[in-house]
């Protein structure tokens, strides 16, 4: 993986927005973590070949806050609704996730390189384990809690993972399909009770020794996994290393998120989403800003609301359908003292709720855009001038222009694919590669270009607009959704004979996924109706809930290309009044 080089940084120091401060706090002029990269970022320094995101970021927080040059408050907050309440401070999480470590390397035998799939909720666990790998070198793959049992074993054999840790309610899909995994040596869970086969790590950190050394990594080594939704396809391993996601921050001037030190940010993103990942741990933890959690059973206006009432939240980072369920709600009723900053990231959000959002608080929605592949790769800074339907202007780090299908760049004000230059040198800030996957990586990639499947404009002024997909992946309230799975769930019903699955347009959700179904000729229905409940039942036991088509029609035949490939892209088209 070739990295950036002293001329290179130079080049994207042009990008940097006008001066301003780095330290609002005036006792971090001389101890602040990020200014120790600031000749890096002027590119007067290369990048440096070893970094470890837990040793070289959160242990000099710690040693900040123990020399009392750090603002009183913590760096991690948790709370669940019902009266419990975590607060670490740097040095209580560097103490605890070493402990954490010792489990991983003493107990489970994990060592440098090797993987483990974390299927967590919002708990403070989920925080402690991914530091805790880094500081074993161990390989993390997050996975949402609603994974079926099957998407379970396919993220097992896949990843060659040699260990999973998850909590009750996910331990009995693992254990159905763990006898199929044969590299899976440890299962780990979260549990204030006894499961057979299981080592209860809740027990096992508190009783370990805090004393572990954080292992060398090299900046391009591996560190965590995530799994894409699979558009035509099984899902793929995007693979992103130490420097993609842990040091990609400190180059990036606050850019997007533009915390500090006395900031506290809460992200309602699920934890196996990469935006987890960037908005509620490393972006934040490069400030020493405390990263605030709620662990939200579900996800109601007037939890979310009060909570922004009765903490002092100052950044609130959530997909689309959290402010459009949000604006539905009386408003007049709270009061947010704190909260400043509104984010808005995994599809795009429609202008009018912008509009409502701003009229009945005062406070405007700063759009990002990214993938799993690339990290925030567009977003309204603060302080940019917000344009209703565009996404902002390209990040620092990141060359994003619209090209065409010969990897030409267009001009601003013609509709192409949004791409970013890969060559001569990959950004810092992408993805290593698909694992396992070289043809997958290839074809990624166009002329000088890293290709993104979403169409979009850039106008005169830099900013970006995003227009669709060119592939057919279904994004429903912030989650990813490839049309295979669910036509794969479809056709294992014996009523199926073929099945289609598009977007549709859906006042909360953005879009949901709607299946198309011809019926096999042997199989006869009267009420096509509970035909279509126990179709949706269906999907929902054969793989992950969220993916269960909403909506379901049932046709004579699909619409097809010469060589028998459907053509979903008719049926969308249908479905969103295109035609």
């Amino acid at each position: 993986m070739k990295l950036f080089k002293l001329q290179t940084l130079k080049s994207l120091w042009t990008l940097k927005p006008p001066n301003r401060t780095f330290h609002e706090h005036p006792r971090l002029l001389a101890s602040d973590v990020y200014s120790q990269y600031e000749s890096v970022r002027r590119g007067e320094q290369e990048i440096p070949e070893y970094f470890n995101f837990a040793s070289d970021v959160l242990d000099k927080w710690s040693e900040i806050e123990k020399a009392g040059m750090r603002p009183s408050n913590p760096a991690l907050w948790w709370i669940n609704g019902q009266g419990e309440e975590v607060k670490w401070s740097f040095e209580e999480l560097g103490f605890l996730s070493r402990k954490a470590a010792n489990v991983l390397t003493q107990v489970c035998g994990l060592q440098k390189g090797q993987r483990i799939v974390v299927i967590l909720p919002r708990i403070p666990e989920w925080w402690l384990v991914y530091v805790a790998c880094m500081r074993a070198g161990v390989v993390i793959i997050p996975g949402i809690s609603q994974l079926s049992a099957k998407d379970i074993l396919y993220r097992l054999q896949a990843s060659k993972a040699a260990c999973i840790i998850t909590d009750d309610t996910v331990a009995p899909a693992v254990d159905s399909v763990a006898s199929e995994c044969h590299f899976l040596k440890r299962k780990l869970i979260v549990s204030k009770g006894f499961r057979e086969g299981w080592l209860n790590f809740t027990d096992l950190y508190k009783n370990q020794s805090p004393d572990h050394s954080c292992i060398k990594t090299r900046i391009q080594d591996s560190m965590s996994i995530f799994f894409t939704s699979g558009t035509t396809g099984s899902p793929k391993m995007t693979e992103h290393s130490q420097g993609s996601l842990g040091f990609r921050p400190l180059l990036s001037e606050r850019y997007w998120l533009d915390s500090t030190p006395s900031d506290v940010v809460w992200s309602t993103a699920d934890t196996g989403w990469i935006l987890t990942s960037i908005a509620s741990l490393f972006d934040p933890w490069v400030f020493g800003s405390c990263i605030f959690i709620h662990r939200l059973l579900q996800t109601e206006s007037a939890t979310i609301l009060n909570t922004l009432c009765r903490f002092p939240i100052g950044t609130l980072v959530g997909v689309p359908t959290l402010f459009r369920m949000l604006v539905q709600s009386d408003l007049s009723n709270y009061k947010f003292m704190n909260l400043k900053y509104c984010m808005s990231g995994g599809e795009p959000l429609n202008p009018e709720v912008m509009e409502q959002w701003k009229s009945k608080t005062g406070l405007h929605i700063h759009e990002v855009y990214g993938q799993t592949e690339t990290g925030i790769i567009c977003s309204v800074f603060k302080g940019m001038k917000i344009k209703p339907r565009s996404m902002g202007k390209a990040a620092p780090l990141f060359d994003v222009q619209i090209i065409d299908k010969n990897a030409n760049i267009l001009p601003p004000g013609q509709q192409g694919e949004i791409a970013v230059r890969v060559k001569p040198i990959r950004p810092l800030g992408f993805f290593s590669e698909y694992v396992d996957n070289p043809k997958k990586t290839a074809e990624s990639e166009r002329g000088d270009f890293y290709v993104t499947g979403d169409r979009g404009i850039m106008d005169e002024d830099g900013y970006f607009q995003f227009i669709g997909r060119d592939d057919d992946i279904i994004i429903s309230s912030g989650y990813r959704i490839g049309p295979f799975e669910v036509e794969s769930a479809l056709i294992e019903h014996p009523a199926v004979a073929e099945a289609a699955a598009v977007s549709s347009p859906d006042p909360l959700r953005g879009e949901v996924v709607k299946a198309f179904v011809v019926l096999s000729p042997t199989f006869s229905c009267s009420d096509l109706e509970s035909l279509a409940s126990d179709l949706q039942e269906h999907v929902k036991k054969t793989t992950a809930a969220y993916k269960y088509p909403r909506k379901v029609e049932f046709v004579q035949e699909l619409p097809k290309t010469v060589t028998g490939k459907i053509k979903r892209n008719e049926l969308r088209n249908k479905e969103w009044g295109r035609v």
